[in-house]
């Protein structure tokens, strides 16, 4: 159990809370522009030639046998990484309408398509929505452990989650997999909720799009390498993989730290802005380690000022970040951030320890002006 201690707030500190961060949001929309433009036009041709390089490095050392090792290896990190940044702070953000201002009918949130198998339009629904209006509450934000694991003593234990420190190594090799079929609710088709042919018909559009992906990466590209098909399909795969590692680490480091808390569904029953920010603040962690961290996690190593304010451009966040934690400080509240060893490991220790059996710790009331009966359960 956490032993983090955020001071009461009275119904007026909360209100003003609110307000402090809606004039923050107002303050940077008012001021987008040309250097946010920039930067993101930047992201996509980072992107793209990061691409082009690894690619044709994979096709380099399967031609040139003298450089096989090396430029196999380059091809790779190259590739993985342009396939990170097109996901996390390209994607991610593009899709969350960071950039809609722009006009750029490329870079649109309501039509972006992303470098994985899972489709934009279920994320935009279990994210984007979901999550991101419910985050941490149980029973509505389904990316609390994303039906496979357990990570709070809040959650029902099942015989099944002794296996989950097994199951969460294959979910963060297989995490694209794990997105693609989030919106589909298989379990509720085991469960006889659904029927076959309405599972069928909500997965057609998942289908489809694993289709184009397992033709680009799988079919397509190494193909172009001839009798050297199997060393570029290996290539590809492994890129996938790093990619689909780094996601998952940077997104679980953001929501399930030891000092990440879940709320009950009542808590969001007439919550006010303020009620609203605070459970953002308190279900949600950062990430330290500077520029290159920013960049490569996609700004997630700021969750609080993302959760805060999806949808301003994440290359915003660690300004903004100076500003939110002094607010926060000024009203008592915890602003949780550590390194990535240290943020992950706790991530890890929760994901071995709710395997087994677990007990909610104290429950600690919302601060005043809450709606009635409602608490925070720290796990």
């Amino acid at each position: 159990m956490s032993s983090v201690q955020n001071r009461a707030l009275s119904a007026a500190e909360l209100h003003a809370f609110g307000d402090e961060l809606d004039a923050l949001r107002a303050r940077q929309l008012a001021t987008l522009g040309s250097a946010d433009a920039r930067y993101i036009r930047r992201v996509v041709a980072a992107v793209r030639w990061t691409g082009v390089a690894g690619r044709a490095l994979l096709f380099l050392g399967a031609f040139v046998h003298s450089v096989l090792v090396p430029a196999w290896i380059a091809g790779v990190v190259l590739l993985a990484l342009s396939k990170i940044l097109e996901n996390m702070e390209l994607a991610h953000n593009v899709i969350h309408g960071q950039y809609d201002w722009m006009g750029d009918p490329q870079l649109q949130g309501s039509t972006y398509e992303w470098d994985i198998v899972g489709t934009a339009d279920n994320w935009r629904k279990t994210h984007n929505f979901r999550h991101h209006t419910y985050t941490n509450v149980r029973g509505l934000d389904d990316d609390i452990g994303y039906g496979l694991l357990r990570i709070f003593p809040e959650q029902r234990w099942r015989a099944f989650y002794l296996m989950q420190p097994v199951v969460a190594v294959v979910f963060a090799l297989l995490f694209e997999w794990g997105i693609a079929i989030q919106d589909l609710r298989v379990g509720r088709w085991f469960a006889g909720k659904m029927t076959f042919k309405q599972l069928r018909a909500q997965a057609r559009p998942v289908g489809r799009k694993i289709g184009k992906q397992m033709f680009k990466d799988y079919l397509l590209f190494p193909a172009l390498a001839g009798p050297f098909f199997l060393p570029v399909l290996l290539g590809n795969v492994v890129a996938n993989v790093i990619r689909n590692v780094w996601t998952y680490v940077i997104i679980f480091c953001g929501h399930f730290t030891a000092d990440a808390e879940t709320f009950p569904k009542e808590c969001v029953r007439d919550e006010s802005r303020g009620h609203w920010y605070l459970r953002q603040l308190r279900g949600s962690s950062n990430l330290t380690g500077g520029k290159l961290m920013n960049v490569l996690s996609g700004n997630l190593s700021h969750q609080i000022e993302h959760h805060f304010f999806p949808d301003i451009p994440a290359n915003r966040y660690a300004d903004i970040a100076v500003e939110v934690k002094a607010i926060c400080t000024r009203y008592g509240q915890h602003y949780n951030t550590g390194s990535l060893p240290k943020q992950f490991g706790q991530v890890m220790w929760r994901i071995v320890r709710h395997a087994f059996p677990s007990k909610p710790g104290r429950v600690r009331a919302l601060p005043a002006g809450a709606p009635p009966q409602v608490h925070v359960q720290q796990g």
